[in-house]
C-alpha cells in the first residue's frame, strides 16, 4: 500500500506501519479507552489471546489445503499449504514485493533491515519457524528459491488475468498503469521469465506517483481498509474476553 492506496498486482506497497511491533494506528475515538487501558496495564494493542486464536484459525486452514504441482524438475509433487518451504516462499515473496514497491513509491524512508525483521516477527505465529532477519538474508533466501521456480501455461494464464482484469471500462486505464508500476518493481530476471516487457520507467513512475497523490487526496487520511481491519480486531478482542480469556 502507498499511504492508504492498494496498487494491486505482484508488488503492493507499504504494510510496514501495520506490522511494526511498537506502533498501533488509532482512527476512531471510540478506541481510545481500550488503548489507554492496554498502555496502563503494560500491554499492547490487541491481546495475545486474540492473536493466537486468529493464528490457529489460519494454521488450521493451511493444514486443509493440499494438492500437487509439477516442480521445476518436471516431477509431480504433493504439497500442503503448511509446508515450511511454501510458507517461507510466500513470506519472502510478499516481503520483497512490499519493500521494493515502498522503496520506489513510498512517501517516507524505511529501514529495509527493520522492515524485514518486523515482517518475520509478524509471520512467526502462523507457523514459520525461521524467517530472514535482514535485507541481505531476504535476498539470499529468494535466490535460494529461484532454481525451484517454474513458468508454464498456467503461470501465463494468471499473468494475463492480472494484466487484463475484468474491471469496469472506466477503471481499466488506472489499473493498467498500476499493473505496469508493479511490473517496474520486479527483478529483471523474474519479469523476463514471466514474458513481460520492461516498462518505460520514468514515465510509469512519474504517472503513478501523480495518480497516487490524487487518490490519497480523494480518500483522505483514513483508509476504509484500515478502519475495517481495526474494527475486526476490536470485535475479536470483545469475543475473546466474552469467552473468559483476558488480554495478555
Amino acid at each position: 500500500m502507498i499511504e492508504q492506496i492498494d496498487i494491486g498486482g505482484p508488488a503492493m506497497v507499504r504494510a510496514s506501519a501495520k506490522n511494526h511491533p511498537n506502533v498501533a494506528i488509532v482512527v476512531s475515538p471510540a478506541r481510545y479507552g481500550k488503548i489507554m487501558e492496554a498502555v496502563a496495564n503494560g500491554g499492547t494493542f490487541g491481546s495475545r489471546a486474540t492473536l493466537e486464536i486468529e493464528a490457529a484459525r489460519v494454521r488450521a486452514l493451511h493444514e486443509r489445503v493440499r494438492g500437487s504441482y509439477i516442480a521445476a524438475d518436471g516431477n509431480n509433487r504433493n504439497y500442503r499449504a503448511s509446508d515450511s518451504d511454501l510458507l517461507s516462499w510466500v513470506h519472502v515473496a510478499f516481503t520483497d514485493s512490499f519493500l521494493s514497491a515502498h522503496q520506489v513509491y513510498g512517501s517516507t524512508a524505511v529501514s529495509a533491515d527493520d522492515y524485514v525483521r518486523d515482517w518475520g516477527a509478524a509471520v512467526a505465529p502462523l507457523g514459520l519457524a525461521s524467517a530472514p532477519d535482514s535485507a541481505a538474508e531476504l535476498e539470499a533466501t529468494i535466490k535460494r528459491f529461484q532454481p525451484q521456480l517454474r513458468v508454464d501455461e498456467r503461470t501465463q494464464r494468471v499473468v494475463r488475468f492480472v494484466q487484463r482484469a475484468p474491471l469496469p471500462r472506466g477503471a481499466q486505464p488506472v489499473f493498467r498503469l498500476l499493473f505496469w508500476a508493479a511490473v517496474d518493481t520486479l527483478p529483471d530476471e523474474i519479469r523476463a521469465a514471466l514474458g513481460l516487457r520492461k516498462p518505460p520507467r520514468r514515465l510509469v513512475r512519474a504517472s503513478t506517483r501523480t495518480l497516487l497523490r490524487g487518490m490519497r487526496f480523494a480518500l483522505g487520511k483514513t483508509s476504509p481498509i484500515e478502519s475495517a481491519a481495526l474494527a475486526r480486531i476490536a470485535r475479536l478482542d470483545d469475543e475473546t474476553q466474552a469467552h473468559g480469556k483476558m488480554p495478555a
